[in-house]
């Protein structure tokens, strides 16, 4: 049992450095396992310590942010046009068609390509389908009862990550008229689900 205290601002602290060096998002649970594993914390003063780390941040150029995978730093994206000189890469290009399809797997998971391709009108092509889990956004997350048992997919906490969002709750709500449009291909009986 662990029984060492630390006060409110060594607390802060603390979370503040762990989650600054991490290199990748940490969890309440990632740092109650390690940076508090030896110190007599409570949930209720993790959270108050994330909440003001997170109030300090809000008028600086990085925020404290909650994404799929836990709480990382980043930078305002309002400052993004200047600080993207830093990076000689350029961010990769997706084509539509991949932009599309990672869209209807993230708004109606989980889908199957059978009926992505409903809702798109044309067939996924086997590269889009490869980028997307090779970047780590989509996975498959089983198979659907029907006959060929095509897979379904679904978004990742990575997904999640890079459009630094918490959940999927936190997507943009799609507008009524292309809700009930993809809803009304999706039901259409006169489609029947491809074989994979």
């Amino acid at each position: 049992m662990s029984t060492r205290r630390i006060s409110d601002e060594q607390l802060i602290e603390l979370l503040e450095a762990a989650i600054f060096v991490a290199p990748k998002p940490l969890t309440k649970k990632q740092l109650k396992e390690t940076v508090l594993s030896d110190i007599n914390v409570s949930s209720k003063r993790v959270n108050e310590a994330l909440e003001a780390i997170s109030a300090h941040y809000q008028t600086r150029g990085i925020r404290l942010v909650h994404v799929g995978s836990g709480y990382r730093f980043q930078a305002c994206s309002s400052l993004s046009p200047w600080l993207s000189k830093l990076f000689q890469e350029r961010a990769p290009k997706y084509s539509r068609a991949l932009m599309e399809t990672l869209s209807l797997i993230a708004y109606r998971q989980p889908i199957t390509r059978g009926e992505i391709e409903q809702v798109r009108g044309v067939t996924v092509a086997s590269n889009i389908m490869k980028t997307l889990q090779e970047r780590g956004w989509v996975k498959v997350i089983g198979h659907k009862e029907v006959p060929g048992r095509p897979a379904l997919y679904a978004t990742t906490n990575e997904f999640l990550d890079y459009f630094s969002l918490s959940g999927l709750d936190k997507l943009p709500p799609l507008p009524e008229q292309q809700q009930s449009q993809i809803d009304k291909l999706l039901h259409d009986p006169s489609v029947r689900e491809p074989s994979e």
